[in-house]
């Protein structure tokens, strides 16, 4: 059937178009031409111009690869960039092999690999997104059972630096701990790990991931590769490989198929060499829309409205580590840049953002919060984030920067929204322009997600129940569920999700803020209006399955013990 046919059968165009098509491109144009033109004027998707290609040419189509298909084995002499230029990738399933392409042009390149690979091969059509997924995946798994070996191949060679942008899935042909590294790396991202801590002892060298906030042990590398081992990681981040006696921070970039990760490194000394950790800035975790972070319903609507206001401030509290960049580059992320000034100043900038401009904290130059806020204000901004409040001088501008028309978001080192508050105040902020200025708090922890595949039911232990103090009478007896561990998780759980306390501020709080001194009535207004805490949102998604009891109490803690009348 020709294919100007199927398209017309399938309903995937019509008449019309298709005759305008030919005109353009010419009558006896190219399946090629005839599918870029139909997809540059939108006439139908990737996939749905496959589908026609699959019945007009009787090739087979499938829109997800399955992961059982992918032998390494068969790349084992096939570059990562062949199979990337070529749009080609040799697959096994039952009834052969078979060679996985989103380019039916590319089926004349199938005699090449099967010379190659000493078996015939047949097309097997897809989109584009789903091969670059099946290349990565399948090179990423050549790598695993590789790069420990690699590590005890011997004492390696002198070493290459990788390159700006260097691709991890390229490194077969590297030095041993080159591919140690490598495969490091690619392990550490399989897992979700966000920190890699190399460590090393008087007789071993530790490395261990740390995952949804846990730290996990590695197949440990030899002791004897650890100078070399030291060494490639501070090439990746441009260190001084020579000075073993000061701590020394940097950045790397690396590239996992078309994924890239910018990597903190930071080195310190210790009594047995130098401990190195990195910090994996996946892009696609710290860039997520509010709607994702796990907000509720209420929170996340008041938070949104918030947002929406020209001036103000607007606080994220919290300990390291509990999400407080996300939060604030989700809430940048729904502003209109376009037609905003936004500008930040971070330390360090995690993430470029697209259309705001981000200012690096460099302290040995003067360049502070405090200062880089000050010029910030002479570049006619509209939104400015400030990364951290760390001293009464920036916050001071940054009330003051909120109150002459500008929106303020920052972040504050306290265990509850309000605390933010009497932070400020004990700052020396006077009551009078907290209570002009600032908008809301918002306080957060992550906490581990259940895997939905292994968790159990149960119900609270008395030893649960009586952590929970005056709280334990709405649990004892509910249904709750609790981690089993399973092949998809790590110890039953996956992934984190945030648990939040909003405290919302208005004009109708200076009162209060003027006639407090020590927090007491601050904390007694906020039990009158009976602001959610982190604990009762955390019991929240207890009820709803979303993580363990153990899980709330072990990040948010226990709460008060019911008063004795």
């Amino acid at each position: 059937m020709k294919l100007d046919q199927v398209l017309l059968q399938k309903g995937l165009c019509d008449k019309t178009q298709v005759e305008q098509a030919h005109r353009e491109i010419g009558a006896q144009a190219s399946p090629t031409a005839l599918g870029e033109w139909l997809l540059r004027h939108q006439h139908l998707s990737a996939a749905q111009w496959l589908e026609a290609l699959s019945a007009a040419y009787d090739l087979p189509f499938v829109s997800e690869f399955d992961p059982a298909w992918l032998q390494p084995r068969l790349i084992e002499k096939l570059p990562v960039d062949w199979a990337r230029t070529h749009s080609l990738l040799p697959v096994e399933r039952e009834s052969g092999l078979f060679a996985l392409t989103s380019n039916p042009d590319a089926v004349s390149r199938l005699d090449e690999l099967s010379l190659l690979l000493g078996s015939d091969l047949y097309p097997l059509l897809t989109t584009a997104e789903e091969l670059q997924r099946a290349i990565d995946t399948c090179y990423s798994q050549r790598q695993a059972p590789q790069w420990a070996n690699a590590a005890r191949a011997g004492k390696p060679s002198e070493e290459i630096p990788l390159t700006q942008t260097e691709d991890l899935l390229r490194s077969g042909d590297e030095a041993p701990v080159a591919q140690y590294v490598s495969g490091l790396l690619l392990d550490a991202v399989r897992r979700r790990a966000s920190d890699i801590h190399v460590e090393p002892f008087e007789s071993k060298l530790q490395v261990r991931f740390r995952v949804d906030g846990f730290l996990y042990a590695q197949p440990p590398p030899p002791k004897s590769l650890e100078l070399a081992l030291i060494s490639r990681l501070k090439v990746m981040a441009r260190l001084d490989i020579a000075e073993r006696r000061l701590p020394q921070d940097g950045m790397a970039k690396v590239r996992i198929g078309a994924r890239e990760f910018d990597i903190r490194v930071s080195t310190v000394p210790v009594a047995e060499g130098e401990r190195v950790v990195l910090r994996l800035l996946n892009q696609e975790s710290l860039v997520r829309p509010l709607s994702a972070l796990g907000m509720s319903g209420p929170v996340e609507a008041d938070f949104r409205r918030v947002l929406s206001e020209p001036n103000g401030v607007i606080l994220v509290t919290g300990p390291t580590g509990s999400g407080k960049t996300t939060t604030l580059y989700a809430a940048l992320q729904g502003l209109d840049t376009e037609h905003l000034n936004v500008m930040t100043i971070e330390d360090p900038i995690e993430y470029q953002l697209p259309g705001i401009a981000q200012i690096q904290v460099k302290p040995k130059i003067g360049l502070t919060f405090a200062q880089g806020l000050r010029h910030i204000l002479r570049q006619d901004p509209d939104v400015i984030l400030v990364g951290e409040i760390r001293d009464a001088e920036t916050a001071e501008i940054a009330i003051r920067a909120s109150l002459t028309g500008h929106l303020v978001f920052s972040t504050l080192h306290t265990n509850d929204a309000l605390s933010a508050v009497v932070r400020l105040l004990d700052m020396g902020i006077p009551a009078y322009l907290l209570a002009s200025a600032l908008r809301g708090c918002l306080a957060q922890r992550l906490v581990r997600q259940l895997c939905t595949k292994c968790r159990k039911a149960s119900i609270p232990t008395q030893h649960e129940l009586r952590a929970l103090g005056s709280r334990a009478r709405e649990m004892d007896g509910k249904i709750i569920w609790r981690p089993v561990g399973c092949s998809e998780c790590m110890g039953g759980y996956c992934e984190r999700v945030g648990v939040y306390e909003w405290l919302h501020l208005g004009p109708d709080w200076e009162a209060t803020l003027r006639a407090d001194s020590d927090g007491s009535a601050l904390r007694k207004r906020v039990q009158e209006l009976n602001v959610a805490s982190l604990l009762d949102d955390g019991l929240d998604k207890v009820r709803k399955g979303l993580t363990s009891l153990e899980e709330i109490l072990r990040v948010v803690g226990s709460a008060p013990q019911p008063t004795s009348t």
